[in-house]
């Protein structure tokens, strides 16, 4: 799945519009509840970043994700440890064709679901 399919899913699902942050990283975005906290981050990374092989870029998303799935989510290819964030409690999403655009929509939606439960308690 690609990024851009991702943005058009939000913007019609849950009325979000990616907010670009990082003057660094201009193609890096965050997906913002409605209630101001993020749900997912959009980013591109180098592989070896990551702990794969390679230097090459690759399209990945970062969602909230139960504790209690986490670790055995990173067990399945194309899913990590949540890059940059808190590796309890989100989960990186390779977007490069590994996971099916099902799986993506629904860790998407659930991270969505998850911020919305979540309010007053910071992570």
């Amino acid at each position: 799945m690609k990024k851009e399919e991702i943005f058009e899913y939000v913007k019609k699902q849950y009325g979000t519009m990616p907010e670009y942050l990082w003057a660094q990283s201009p193609d890096n975005a965050v997906l913002r509840h409605k209630n101001g906290k993020w749900y997912a981050v959009v980013m591109s990374v180098e592989k070896c970043k990551l702990g794969l092989e390679g230097n090459e870029f690759v399209d990945i998303m970062d969602v909230k994700c139960d504790p209690e799935m986490t670790s055995m989510i990173i067990q399945t290819f194309g899913f990590l440890p949540g890059y940059h964030m808190n590796k309890q409690h989100w989960i990186t999403i390779l977007l490069d064709g590994s996971v099916s655009e099902a799986k993506t929509l629904d860790f998407l939606d659930m991270s969505y679901d998850m911020i919305d439960g979540n309010r007053g308690k910071e992570e």
